[in-house]
């Protein structure tokens, strides 16, 4: 079985439309949060210099703001991925709502 590719929002984790590629000025249309930002990127990382796997960046100080970035690739999950992780989320929150 072959696996969709799935595109969120960084912020909300609102679906992302990829029917066209996403440009330097477009907004999530759930949240208004820039979507053409490093931490939207497949290479951004954290543990990385420069917080990118990609050698000839330059360094880019606020990483949920637009930018110009030329290596900028919307960064895709499987379904699965997807679906993992907002199991994990709700296993957390509701353990962290037990301890309030």
């Amino acid at each position: 079985m072959l696996e969709e590719k799935k595109y969120v929002c960084h912020d909300c984790g609102t679906d992302v439309d990829m029917s066209a590629r996403v440009q330097r000025r477009d907004e999530c249309t759930t949240c208004g949060a820039d979507l053409h930002v490093c931490k939207n990127c497949r290479f951004w990382d954290p543990s990385y210099q420069n917080e990118c796997r990609e050698n000839g960046s330059f360094y880019i100080r606020d990483r949920e703001k637009a930018n110009f970035c030329m290596s900028f690739e919307f960064n895709a999950t499987l379904e699965t991925d997807a679906a993992e992780a907002d199991d994990a989320r709700s296993k957390l929150e509701a353990l962290f709502k037990g301890l309030k």
